[in-house]
């Protein structure tokens, strides 16, 4: 999903450290359960117990152990041959071209393993084996399934998702290259499943088992968000094209209720940011403008993805009459309460084309930080194509009083 700041940071390093078990499905797991005990004294069993009962930091069988260290081996070595001839320039953290990694998926992808990436609207390969696993954990049938996910820099995380039954354990492993093309282990976790649901858009979300205060002085975020059931091709092209760009970060174009005639509550100043990398796919340069954003590129910029006029803008944004500039400022944390809301990523999930030329997308905000929810908010957002391709956006409305449940904006700029 356009998928994070410092939230991702907390994600990944709670998986470095979240550890699952499994009570009676893999009776080599209970085995091994067995064994700890008759092996320490007392005190050590009642520390098992105790972190049994957590859920997280869980001891590893060692069959399970090996099983994801060498099932991790046999997939880079199947992919090995792609990742020393891409192009990794002298970075010591290198990250592979979409190309790149595509491929290897499509490598992995023949041997029938269920895979993914990580990049925003990401289809999962063999989706399909996931999904049934799922279904069948809906039905309380126990069973398990192995789930690989591509990083950016050709390593891979190997999750094995099981139920007994009743609970939902995850085996999370993560195997990684070094500087001279050989791979290694990165970590292997254990943990217990708190809870779970298999949304019917195909997204599955969990919450792993974390340190809770006052075992930790800060809340630590076990929740994680995983699409299985693909996007069509044209649900991700729309996606990609109208409003990856945008989010609903820095600016209000999706997250407000607006039309042609009701244009004067945008945030233009921060909008102008998305719309400049959107049209040049390139980041804007603050620097570049060291006095403000001269008022001609501005307004051209804005006209040309918005039915608004010149005098409208001067109008509704902040602009420095004397500099004849636009105002801007970087989105911080003397302007930006980060929310968790900000971080959802915008996901068409229908399209309709009306009888005027316009195309209604649904779009719906999917926010993978502590609430774990699919659809936070879903609005309409109306767009016109031009023949070259090129497009404007006419409105947007934030369906089912949605605008209640998400926080108030906050512009970025107020000049009184």
């Amino acid at each position: 999903m356009k998928k994070r700041i410092w939230f991702i940071v907390l994600i990944s390093c709670l998986l470095c450290g979240c550890i699952r078990r499994d009570r009676t499905l893999d009776s080599q797991l209970m085995d091994s359960r067995e064994v700890d005990f008759s092996e320490e004294n007392e005190n050590n069993k009642e520390d098992i117990t105790e972190q049994w009962e957590k859920g997280y930091d869980l001891p590893i069988n060692e069959t399970e152990r090996k099983e994801a260290e060498d099932e991790c081996k046999k997939v880079l070595v199947l992919i090995s041959d792609i990742y020393i001839l891409a192009g990794k320039g002298d970075a010591v953290n290198p990250v592979l071209d979409d190309k790149t990694i595509y491929k290897m998926q499509d490598r992995i992808k023949e041997k029938g393993y269920p895979v993914t990436t990580m990049k925003a609207y990401a289809a999962m390969e063999n989706y399909k084996r996931v999904e049934a696993f799922l279904k069948n954990c809906q039905d309380e049938k126990a069973g398990s399934v192995v789930l690989y996910e591509l990083h950016s820099d050709g390593g891979i995380g190997r999750d094995k998702f099981i139920f007994d039954g009743k609970d939902m354990y995850l085996i999370s492993a993560c195997a990684t290259w070094n500087s001279n093309d050989t791979y290694g282990m990165s970590y292997i976790s254990y943990a217990r499943i708190k809870e779970w649901k298999y949304t019917e858009k195909g997204w599955f979300g969990y919450e792993l088992c974390v340190p809770e205060p006052p075992e930790v002085t800060e809340i630590v975020d076990g929740s994680c968000l995983v699409r299985i059931k693909p996007m069509t091709k044209e649900q991700r092209e729309m996606s990609e094209k109208c409003v990856q760009g945008l989010g609903y970060q820095g600016n209000n174009l999706l997250c407000s209720n607006w039309d042609a005639d009701h244009m004067e509550k945008l945030d233009y100043n921060g909008m102008y940011e998305y719309l400049f990398a959107m049209k040049y796919h390139k980041a804007f340069d603050a620097e570049d403008y060291p006095n403000g954003i001269p008022k001609e590129e501005f307004e051209s910029l804005i006209m040309e993805y918005l039915p608004v006029t010149a005098e409208q803008i001067r109008e509704y944004a902040e602009f420095d009459e004397k500099n004849q500039t636009y105002y801007w400022a970087r989105l911080g944390c003397l302007n930006y309460a980060p929310t968790f809301f900000g971080t959802s990523l915008p996901e068409v999930v229908n399209i309709k084309e009306n009888e005027d030329g316009t195309i209604t997308l649904t779009v719906e905000a999917v926010c993978d930080m502590v609430i774990c929810d699919d659809a936070v908010i879903t609005h309409e957002l109306i767009v016109k194509f031009a023949d070259d391709g090129s497009f404007q956006y006419l409105g947007n409305e934030i369906l089912n009083d949605g605008i209640m449940d998400i926080p108030d904006y906050q512009y970025r700029i107020r000049i009184e």
